[in-house]
């Protein structure tokens, strides 16, 4: 369970994460991030995905970003807020060579700081040492299917059919990964 203060470390994929309030601190009512989105972040392969039992709101503190909600990408910048309901696709992604630091809030927080916690574990395993790169290879598919299928509650992936994140999950925990 992720704490106030905790940076959720994710680099490898473009972002760092702090923590402002858990969903311990809130009473379960919500997780508070503090997001840095590092220049060209997810631009080859954002996770578009929902949240079917949660809210996500952001607030562009600096810089400028794009939002695809449903079916299109909106330009953000320093100063607007987007609040995606319970349900809807969405993803995002830093287009610019600058950094962009977001105020996110998943309301109720769910399970989701397991999810970054979780997520940054797998990016552990995956990365390599030496070039610092996260690679998208079949052991990484097999790694994120199971992480994905474990969190449905809280996030549901639609950029890859979500029936092969099912069976690749699947396939996963039967060859034994576990993060």
């Amino acid at each position: 369970m992720a704490t106030k203060g905790q940076i959720l470390d994710m680099t490898p994929v473009g972002m760092k994460f702090t923590v402002l309030q858990s969903g311990a601190d809130t009473g379960g009512k919500s997780l508070d991030l503090h997001w840095e989105l590092f220049p060209k972040c997810n631009m080859k392969d954002p996770l578009v995905h929902v949240h079917p039992h949660a809210i996500e709101s952001y607030e562009v503190l600096e810089g400028e970003m794009e939002f695809f909600v449903k079916d299109k990408w909106l330009p953000a910048k320093k100063g607007d807020k987007l609040s995606v309901p319970k349900g809807v696709t969405h993803c995002f992604r830093n287009p610019t060579e600058s950094v962009v630091t977001v105020y996110n809030t998943h309301e109720p927080a769910l399970r989701m700081e397991n999810y970054f916690e979780d997520v940054c574990k797998v990016l552990d395993k995956l990365t390599d040492k030496r070039t610092k790169e996260h690679k998208m290879n079949l052991k990484a598919m097999l790694y994120m299917s199971v992480l994905m299928n474990n969190y449905r509650n809280e996030i549901i992936a639609k950029s890859r059919p979500d029936a092969a994140i099912k069976v690749l999950g699947v396939l996963g925990k039967a060859l034994g990964i576990n993060y």
